[in-house]
This record gives structure tokens, C-alpha cells and sequence, in this order.
């Protein structure tokens, strides 16, 4: 997962520049998207942790080059945070006491401003050699067993405590106080007053969220063909077929996983160049190398070897100047993109249950066990286990 999470964040570096990366990672569609192609359970709230870890380890011995460092962490790792963002202050140049206040002042808006019922147990900052940043907190609900994310990014951020969020995701319910919302003014001059002694008055505001699109995350592992976008998946898998043998021929040489990996970086593809409105179904991206639970398919081994070997070539070979590879995957992904309004193909079933029989013979693993694992297609969680979560699109453009 750092490998894979390296060298997508490389290829976007290359590809947009470190502005890019920071505003993707905000995105909350495109984050959860990530952790699908990483292999994580394209669901879990382990996600999180999984995502931010792995870009931790993978991006560390490229901070000088990249410019870019990913700080904190889950529990003690997170109250570290400020320390480290002076020390890439010390190194870079840039304000890091100013980075470090930032960084407690959305650590506090998250849990004081914001009260929603979970307690923050993860805080990732990641920050650019220039100043810009971004923030991806976690907080869980232990009683409900749910978990809520936030995103923050300096760009555009006129307010700590005015609606600065590029994103909040979790499970709706219950009252929620939000001291940030922009109709909380008066309530915020309040608690001022409050604060100085003189109270007049306090106003309780709750969001309402109604009118944003919603992305929902049911409490169950399976994939559904109900919870991707079958057209882009047929999309994804034409454009593999039309544009690999032109543009990937040693790749298609490789016994036995050329056409499976193609899929794999056509998903990929997408993941570095498409808009936001196309990760509104993460368990979509599951597909291209399984998940740890087994769900879709148990995870192939060799055909995640082959989507890291070729993303790695196109990064080297662009580092060079030679960007013919990073080339062809943007046409992959132009390619799924005009093709998936006229494709055909096999339905979803069909196609997950063809991979979890082809899932062994390329390695496939799952994280419970240390071997190949049974071509047994396993049953779907039961309906009632059914318990919608919301992924709030950005409140900012």
C-alpha cells in the first residue's frame, strides 16, 4: 500500500503539481477511492488510518524531492504534530510555528466547535514545501461503532471557525453542535460575551445538510452491483481492451495477468486524472485489486506487482523526460471515459465472480490468510445489516 500510494501521488506531482495532490486528498470521494485501489475494504473506516499510514511511509524518503510530508497520526503519533511541523518549518523555510497553530486550531474546531458525539483519535497533516496544507482527521463513535471523517485545506480557507471544511463524512443522527456553521455567528459572539462575563445571549445552530449530494457507505463488506456505476466499470474495461495493445504491449506479454492489469490501470488512470463527480462509487475502484476481506475478490498479488511495476516506469521514465507512459495512461483513462456511454459487457456479477475464481491463480491473498485463498465466492451480507453512512461533498469548491 505505500508503494502503490507513493507512486499514484508521484504520478499526480508529475502530472498537476503538489496543489493537486493536496486538493484530491480533501476530497472525501476521492480519498475513499484511493484506499479501494489500495485494497483496504472499500468501506471501512480503516480506510483512514490505512490511507494516511501509507502515504506516510511511502512519501517519506521523497520529502525533499517532492516537497511534501505527511506529520501526525493515530493517538500519541498525532500529539507530535506540532513538533514536527516546526521541524519542516526549520528545513523548508516556511512559517512552522504558524503551521503548528494551525494545526491545534483544527484539532480543537473538531472537537470543541464541532460536537457531534465522536472523539477524535486521528489527525494527519500534510504539508507542502511552500506553506499549503491539508488536514484528515478521524473521530469515533465507540457506543455505535461508526466513525466520522473531516477534511481541511489551506486553499481558500478564509475562516478557522466559519464553515472551514473542504468536507465532513460520517453517518448522520442525533443533535449535532456546529459553532462553525455561518448562522452561528451570534452564537460565537456569545460565547465571547459569555466567556467575558457579561452573557446576553446563546444561540444553538445545527447544520442542515440538505441539497448535498450524498455518497452512501452500508454497514456490510460485500460489493453489490447496486454500489458501482456499471457503465464506468464497463467504460473502464472497453477502453483496457481498445487501448492496451496499442500503448501496453510488453505489458500484455506478461503471462497471465496483461489483460487483468490493464483493467487495474485503467481504474488507476482514473484515480490520477479524472474530476471529483466520478468517485461518487468508491466500491467501484475495489475492483481493480480486490479488497483484504475478500470482498470483491481476494486481493492478486501478482497483478498489484504489475499495476506498481508500470506506474513506477511511467513515473521514472517522465522523471527523465520521457512522459510517453504517463501519456498513455491519461488516453486510458480518455478513453474509458468516451467509451462508457455506449459500452456493453458482462454484468457486475459476472464479472466479480469471474475474478474471485481467477483470484488464486494470481496470487490472491486476503489479510486473515497467509496463503492462496479458496476460489468459493462468499455470500452477501444480509439486508438488515443495512445502515447507511453520508460523505458530504466539499462545502468549498
Amino acid at each position: 500500500m505505500a508503494r502503490l500510494g507513493r507512486v499514484v501521488a508521484e504520478a499526480i506531482v508529475l502530472e498537476y503539481g503538489r496543489a493537486e495532490l493536496l486538493r484530491r486528498l480533501s476530497h472525501p470521494f476521492w480519498f475513499q477511492s484511493l484506499g479501494a485501489v489500495m485494497g483496504m475494504d472499500w468501506h471501512s473506516s480503516g480506510i483512514t488510518t490505512s490511507v494516511v499510514g501509507a502515504l506516510q511511509r511511502g512519501l517519506a524518503p521523497l520529502e525533499r524531492e517532492l516537497g511534501l510530508r505527511v506529520c501526525g497520526g493515530r493517538g500519541r503519533h498525532s500529539r507530535r504534530t506540532p513538533d514536527e511541523l516546526v521541524a519542516f518549518g526549520e528545513r523548508t523555510g516556511v512559517d512552522g510555528d504558524a503551521l503548528a497553530r494551525a494545526s491545534r486550531l483544527v484539532a480543537k474546531v473538531d472537537s470543541a466547535a464541532v460536537q457531534d458525539g465522536y472523539a477524535l483519535y486521528l489527525h494527519a497533516f500534510v504539508v507542502a514545501g511552500d506553506g499549503a496544507w491539508v488536514v484528515v482527521q478521524q473521530g469515533m463513535d465507540g457506543e455505535a461503532r461508526t466513525a466520522r471523517r473531516y477534511h481541511w485545506r489551506s486553499e481558500g480557507l478564509g475562516s478557522f471557525v466559519e464553515e472551514p471544511h473542504a468536507a465532513i463524512a460520517g453517518r448522520p443522527g442525533g443533535l449535532i453542535v456546529n459553532l462553525t456553521d455561518r448562522r452561528a455567528a451570534a452564537a460565537r459572539s456569545a460565547s465571547v460575551e459569555l466567556a467575558r462575563g457579561g452573557p446576553e445571549r446563546v444561540i444553538a445552530a445545527v447544520r442542515d445538510a440538505d441539497g448535498l449530494p450524498h455518497l452512501r457507505l452500508p454497514a456490510r463488506h460485500a460489493v453489490r452491483a447496486d454500489d458501482v456505476v456499471l457503465r464506468r466499470l464497463q467504460g473502464a474495461l472497453a477502453a483496457a481492451a481498445r487501448r492496451g495493445p496499442v500503448d501496453f504491449e510488453d505489458l500484455l506479454l506478461t503471462p497471465g495477468v496483461g489483460a487483468r492489469t490493464m483493467l487495474a490501470l485503467a481504474l488507476s488512470a482514473e484515480l490520477i486524472h479524472g474530476a471529483p463527480s466520478r468517485f461518487s462509487d468508491p466500491a467501484r475502484f475495489s475492483l481493480a485489486h480486490g479488497g483484504k476481506d475478500g470482498h470483491p475478490f481476494p486481493v492478486p498479488l501478482r497483478v498489484y506487482d504489475e499495476t506498481l511495476r508500470v506506474l513506477r516506469s511511467a513515473v521514472a521514465r517522465a522523471r527523465l523526460g520521457e512522459a510517453d507512459r504517463l501519456a498513455a495512461l491519461r488516453r486510458l483513462d480518455a478513453e474509458a471515459r468516451r467509451l462508457e456511454t455506449a459500452a456493453e459487457g458482462k454484468t457486475f456479477e459476472a464479472f466479480a465472480s469471474a475474478a474471485r475464481i481467477e483470484s488464486p491463480s494470481l496470487g490472491g491473498r486476503t489479510a486473515g490468510t497467509p496463503g492462496t485463498v479458496s476460489t468459493q465466492a462468499r455470500p452477501a451480507a444480509s439486508s438488515k445489516l443495512i445502515a447507511p453512512a453520508q460523505l458530504g461533498l466539499p462545502l468549498r469548491p
